[in-house]
């Protein structure tokens, strides 16, 4: 591979840069401000080295302006998932950390990972995410507050039930908000529809795939079960073979896609039978939902690349 990778490590008010060639000459590394001038400045000077990779962890934001700019320009980015790329550098060596190692550790990891390219989240997936990860921050504060009003004496009641009614209303606006920015968009409406023809799927399920799960209907079954931690993966060792293991994933998207196994147990047809197919060969409940969860998502992928709602005549449920 003669293509160099770059490692941009991106702070708040700058970007370390490190540029790897692919020829094996020493690599070039500079810093540059987190201004709009500073990206454009920068993808005039990698446009023309046509790079193999240009990685970037994922820092709660401040990386987002710098990934459009280089998307824009039809420049491979890649916002990688920081825990794998601090697992690689335990695993070659360095424990290290500076703002210089790290976008040569990326750079690095670009060049020998390859991790895949996907396209960014468009503006209105990320105003989706955000709108949902809003409504799940309220939810958890009005169950605090729940919690609270219990036990919450006479001196503090009062205070606590205004924060609890303040919290309802919050929660009200943001749910209006997802449910029109939904609404706005023909695709998210067909996808939604054959979302919540699933019994046991409900509106914040459906917004919650949508927002985070944006590769659903376009992975294999097994792609989308690992992709969201629900895979079960062998833990084997020589002539000893272990339980097998879910591990990884997104942990928001198994939150709700449990509720939904929950309710589905008594709703939903498949999951009914599958669960109790499970239980009764002796699989204990837990490891039966999990199963079940798998399920559930592996049919909603089928759904979606289908483009058709849940049938129940069609349900296999073994």
């Amino acid at each position: 591979m003669d293509a160099p990778c770059v490692g941009l490590d991106v702070a708040k008010a700058w970007v370390d840069v490190c540029l790897v060639p692919g020829d094996g000459r020493p690599p070039a590394r500079w810093r540059i401000e987190q201004t709009v001038t500073a990206w454009t400045g920068l993808v005039r000077r990698l446009t023309p080295l046509a790079p193999h990779r240009i990685v970037l962890e994922a820092t709660g934001g401040y990386e987002q302006g710098l990934a459009d700019a280089l998307a824009v320009a039809d420049l491979p980015v890649v916002v990688v998932n920081p825990f794998k790329v601090r697992k690689y550098a335990q695993a070659t060596g360095q424990l290290a950390k500076t703002d210089r190692l790290d976008a040569a550790l990326l750079a690095r990891y670009g060049q020998q990972v390859e991790p895949p390219l996907r396209p960014l989240p468009s503006p209105a997936q990320r105003e989706l995410a955000a709108l949902v990860t809003r409504r799940r921050q309220l939810v958890a504060q009005q169950t605090a507050e729940t919690n609270r009003l219990e036990q919450a004496t006479a001196a503090v009641r009062a205070s606590v039930a205004r924060m609890h009614a303040w919290l309802a209303e919050e929660l009200a606006t943001i749910e209006t908000a997802i449910a029109e920015l939904l609404a706005a968009d023909p695709h998210w409406q067909r996808q939604r529809a054959v979302l919540e023809s699933v019994p046991g799927v409900g509106a914040v399920v459906a917004s919650t795939l949508l927002a985070e799960v944006p590769e659903l209907g376009q992975l294999n079954r097994r792609a989308i079960a690992a992709l969201v931690g629900v895979a079960p993966f062998n833990v084997d060792s020589g002539v000893w073979r272990g339980s097998r293991h879910t591990w990884g994933g997104r942990a928001t998207v198994r939150s709700v896609l449990y509720m939904a196994v929950v309710s589905g147990r008594r709703y939903n047809p498949l999951v009914k039978a599958f669960y109790e197919r499970l239980v009764a060969r002796g699989k204990p409940g837990k490891v039966a939902l999990v199963a079940c969860m798998r399920k559930l998502i592996v049919l909603l992928n089928a759904l979606l690349r289908d483009g058709v709602p849940f049938d129940p005549a069609r349900v296999v449920t073994t």
